[in-house]
């Protein structure tokens, strides 16, 4: 970036008991406060003797000169009363100068001649604060107006960089908007943007990650995002809305733009929550609301400037962005629009995108189902919709994987300890049955909340399970949830029955009609056993009827004998019900042939 340095004498002003001075050795006769600060300065410095010609043209009086009053006009009208040089220093107050007393100081260096750097990172409260105290060709010439714009045409403007800092000093100004620097900067910035990446020649931040420069020859295409992420969301949204209206850029790029604005000032839920609790309990409550309220604020405007093309923004984007509406208390109009169009892209999630975290939230933290199960909804209303063929079959393709995901969201949720075995229930079902191409996932999900939740009941956990489809699981996991003490003993016989049914059908040994293996059985018979046998006393109470531990041992096994018999008939006769259709489609290929 360009610099501009006006003057030539060494710094001479200091700090002494909370007042700036000049070191000089006439008395100073001008007193300004700005905010906090105390100024004491000079109306008038006497020259000597070799200073009397007027050398700048500057209309400088033989004996004397006025190194602020001569080159600011509002605080020649404000001294204007004044009863002359003898009189007291009558106290000035400019507390509502723009730039306060750093952007003063400066115009006031200015006066004295004093060495000053102008760049485009103070440009702007230098000219907002010279143009408050009127320091223009008009009350002198060369005054500091005129030499910063033109510094402002030549260099700001011609650079990259330049406005986008200036900009962004600007808004640090509060209060103040001079539109004859914000829209010139605008337009400087956007005509740059529209430049095609092959006339690049100027510098820019790009820090994506694995992305090296010396690699690549061309250009990126999004070249400008990062720089422009630094500008006030007021600026970026008429940036943004300009180049878009100039119809030069595809949506997917206004969408990298804003992925790029919303990464740097809108923190992830997921990783800030447990901080943000640590915060509260602190008592920063108060600076987390000022700070919700400016990303709120963010986030709305960004949501309003979404493009409507499909694909302008990824669908792990929009639900970044739910994320944040969640956290951060937007509107329901912004959370809407976000379901809808998330929902409409949701196969290209992952399950941790679908993870909102509760404001406060406790470690684990806990979730809002509910913006989950809305956008599957709607997901789900945009697949029952009629549709050509080729969407169809995308479709039916978005919905396995979105089954796919929404199964490892569950097994997400199912770890933090007060989620409701109801809820859970209704999440899963709220996949119609048709999404799940086999039911790993959803098993999966299930095992890790009956781990999670060991205090269940025996109706609860039979609930749950109800919701498996034996036949869907792979064999792998079949094999898996038979062995595991979690599943119910109805669950773990379907598992049987689907075993011994999968053998008979061909998925084992040829005409194998074997009965369910021996360890199996044994292994329900103690399952049985261990579940039937009743609780210990209490050591200072009696029951009055205790039925002996030998009696449960045999029951146990006369259920395994049970369980035994009855997958053997389930055998035979599922034998014999495939026997007569093969015969039947040996010769039904007979008749053909």
């Amino acid at each position: 970036m360009k610099y501009m340095k006006l003057g030539t004498k060494p710094d001479t002003f200091y700090t002494e008991e909370a007042v700036r001075s000049v070191l000089s050795d006439v008395p100073a006769d001008l007193i300004i406060h700005v905010n906090n600060t105390k100024y004491q300065l000079h109306k008038l410095k006497f020259c000597s003797h070799s200073e009397n010609a007027d050398t700048e043209g500057t209309g400088c009086h033989p004996y004397y000169q006025f190194p602020l009053l001569l080159k600011c006009g509002l605080l020649q009208r404000l001294c204007s009363d004044d009863d002359g040089v003898d009189a007291a220093p009558v106290p000035v107050a400019l507390h509502d100068i723009p730039g306060g007393e750093e952007a003063f100081e400066l115009c006031a260096k200015f006066c004295y001649g004093i060495s000053i750097n102008i760049g485009a990172g103070n440009f702007v409260a230098a000219a907002l604060a010279a143009r408050f105290l009127r320091m223009t060709e008009a009350v002198a010439k060369g005054n500091l107006v005129a030499k910063l714009d033109s510094f402002f045409d030549s260099c700001i403007l011609q650079g990259w960089k330049d406005p986008i800092a200036a900009l962004t000093a600007a808004w640090r100004i509060s209060g103040w908007s001079e539109s004859r620097i914000v829209q010139p900067c605008v337009d400087a910035i956007v005509e740059k943007i529209l430049t095609p990446p092959s006339k690049v020649t100027w510098s820019y931040t790009y820090t994506r990650p694995g992305y090296a420069k010396k690699a690549h020859q061309s250009v990126p295409k999004d070249w400008w995002t990062e720089d422009v992420s630094e500008l006030d969301i007021d600026v970026f949204r008429s940036l943004l809305s300009t180049v878009r209206a100039a119809r030069l850029l595809p949506p997917p790029l206004i969408g990298e733009a804003l992925h790029v604005y919303a990464c740097k000032h809108l923190p992830d839920p997921l990783n800030h929550a447990a901080a943000a609790a640590a915060a509260t309990a602190n008592g920063q409550s108060s600076e987390l609301e000022t700070a919700a309220a400016k990303q709120r604020r963010v986030l709305e405007t960004i949501v309003t400037m979404i493009p409507g093309d499909a694909g302008a923004v990824t669908g792990r984007f929009l639900l970044r962005l739910l994320r944040v509406a969640s956290y951060v208390g937007a509107s329901p109009s912004t959370r809407a629009q976000l379901v809808r169009q998330a929902g409409a892209q949701l196969d290209e999630a992952r399950a941790v995108d679908l993870l909102v975290p509760m404001p406060s939230s406790s470690d684990p933290p806990a979730y809002d189902v509910g913006a989950a199960e809305a956008v599957l909804e709607h997901f789900l209303a945009l697949f029952q919709r009629p549709a050509p063929p080729d969407e169809r079959r995308r479709m039916s393709a978005a919905m396995e994987k979105v089954a796919r995901t929404f199964d490892e969201y569950l097994r997400a949720v199912a770890l933090h300890a007060d989620f409701p075995v109801g809820k859970f229930v209704d999440l899963a079902e709220c996949l119609p049955d048709i999404a799940r191409n086999d039911h790993d996932g959803l098993y999966h999900a299930i095992d890790t909340y009956l781990k999670e939740h060991p205090e269940l009941s025996k109706a609860d956990k039979k609930r749950l399970c109800r919701m498996i489809d034996c036949r869907k699981l792979s064999p792998d996991v079949r094999a898996q949830a038979i062995s595991n003490d979690r599943m119910p003993l109805r669950t773990i016989v379907q598992l049987l029955f689907v075993e011994q049914e999968r053998a008979m059908g061909g998925g084992g040994a040829s005409g194998s009609n074997s009965a369910v293996a021996p360890d199996a059985i044994a292994m329900l018979a103690a399952r049985k056993e261990k579940e039937d046998e009743p609780p210990a006393p209490a050591a200072d109470h009696k029951s009055d009827v205790h039925r002996p531990r030998g009696d449960h041992g045999e029951r146990a096994r006369a259920d395994g004998a049970a369980m035994t018999r009855s997958l053997s008939a389930s055998t035979t006769k599922t034998a014999g019900a495939a026997a007569p259709r093969t015969a039947e489609s040996r010769g039904s290929r007979m008749r053909n042939k």
